[in-house]
């Protein structure tokens, strides 16, 4: 049946099934919030993730339930103080391996395979393991600064086992995220996201259908626009992108004027983006369904929102002014996963946090040119917004020095990001060196220059 559909519509049976299966979970969002709170409802999710894994990736599903098992045993003998260490290291190593062994097996191949879902996996077990940590820390009085910022998602004992396996195969986050807090989850099952310990609702229970008919309406138009766009200007060869070179550095495509080809590879990029639009905004319209998404309510009772399972800001993305603004609307429960359990519990380290990103996607040298290049962009917008910002910005962002921020982020951003879509080593450096690494030099005479402007004096009140 999948290879008809796949036949049909000129995609592979993998894509097709790895589609279904995100599909499916609207229909098993319904069920799921017609279920009795409880554990009932924690079964239900891990038998279904399971079932979900199993229709997209095969008997590689095996690999979740390894490394979710191991890491509980860890969780049972250990105590939070070495679990906060053991089980992260444990996760990390297990998707590592993955990362290297399907790179060894299928250099360059975009083949499903289980480490997509075992890098949701991965933030699921990390956070929780400090989550743990927290709970118990702040039960003493105790606690680091980080433990106190991160109080809200602190956990005060271990789950049982179904309401663990209910978190890590979450079926409606098992296939493309996000890896979203576990008291969330918690919450949304036990009932306690809606309703106080005698039963009385805490403030107006929201209806469900536009929170979760926008995001689903969103992914639609997303993928839509993914198809046809990638297909008019695709990234990669489009018969076979692992054996074929990339498009962007064929010799033919090299010989075109250098305007041409950046406009070619600025489009090309976007309509690959509408691809991970489409697989967030579908999984937060699943997650919305069953209440999964809900922020619960203030103490007067006023519904906060529906950004707990929100991965990714299309129209701040797409228009953000920097990098940092960039950064923040995309991938964003991964950003936080970062913020939280790397950059905050190693005193602000960009080094480890930007480390531990890299290789949680994998050992693509690609992967690393991009990540290696952030930094600098990074500090070559802190010193603008230092000594540029405060001489012609007024704080708004169309305005006309906040239009020029925005068009200058995309145009080297664009640039930069190709390496981590090309993944080799020899097809990124090409690429830099078609467009005569003009926006790494970019960076450096910027960084030079603007450093011997006078930052400007701040006003008095």
């Amino acid at each position: 049946m999948m290879q008809t559909i796949a036949d049909a519509v000129g995609f592979d049976v993998e894509t097709i099934s790895m589609l279904m299966g995100m599909l499916m979970c609207y229909p098993l969002g319904f069920i799921m919030k017609a279920l009795p709170y409880g554990k009932t409802k924690h079964l239900f999710s891990f038998l279904l993730g399971a079932f979900l894994l199993q229709f997209t990736i095969g008997v590689q599903w095996i690999h979740q339930l390894v490394s979710s098992l191991v890491a509980y045993v860890m969780f049972l003998i250990l105590p939070p103080e070495l679990s906060k260490i053991a089980v992260p290291v444990w996760a990390m190593l297990y998707i590592s391996a993955g990362h290297i062994h399907r790179q060894y097996i299928n250099y360059l191949g975009w083949d499903m395979d289980f480490t997509g879902a075992q890098m949701v996996l991965t933030m699921k077990l990390y956070s929780l393991a400090w989550n743990l940590y927290d709970g118990q820390a702040l039960a003493k009085g105790e606690g680091s600064r980080a433990s106190k910022k991160c109080a809200p998602f602190a956990v005060k004992e271990l789950p049982g086992i179904i309401e663990y396996l209910g978190y890590t195969f979450c079926f409606s986050s098992v296939l493309a995220g996000p890896a979203y807090e576990y008291v969330y989850y918690a919450n949304a099952c036990d009932g306690t996201l809606l309703y106080d310990s005698n039963g009385k609702p805490k403030g107006k229970i929201p209806g469900v259908a536009w929170p979760t008919l926008k995001p689903f309406l969103i992914s639609m138009v997303c993928m839509g626009i993914h198809v046809v766009g990638n297909g008019m200007f695709p990234l990669l060869d489009p018969v076979d992108p692992q054996n074929t070179t990339a498009v962007l550095v064929t010799e033919e495509f090299l010989s075109k004027p250098w305007f041409q080809r950046y406009g070619y590879q600025w489009l090309s990029l976007l309509f690959v983006r509408m691809k991970y639009y489409f697989a967030w905004k579908n999984a937060e319209g699943a997650q919305n369904i069953w209440y999964a998404g809900f922020e619960g309510f203030d103490e007067q009772g006023n519904a906060k929102g529906w950004d707990v399972s929100n991965n990714v800001d299309i129209i701040e993305f797409e228009t953000a002014p920097n990098v940092k603004t960039l950064s923040a609307a995309w991938n964003k429960k991964t950003a936080n996963w970062l913020g939280r359990y790397v950059y905050m519990r190693t005193n602000g380290s960009l080094a480890a946090t930007y480390g531990l990103s890299a290789f949680w996607h994998g050992f693509y040298p690609g992967y690393y040119l991009f990540f290696l290049s952030v930094p600098i962009l990074t500090a070559c917008e802190r010193l603008g917004r230092k000594k540029l910002t405060p001489r012609f910005g007024n704080g708004k962002k169309w305005s006309p020095w906040g239009i020029v921020c925005i068009i200058s982020t995309s145009l080297i951003v664009e640039y930069i990001v190709a390496a981590f879509q090309l993944l080799s080593l020899e097809w990124a450096l090409a690429n830099w060196k078609g467009f005569y690494f003009a926006g790494h030099i970019a960076c450096l005479v910027f960084y030079l220059a603007v450093s011997q402007i006078p930052s400007p004096k701040k006003k008095e009140e």
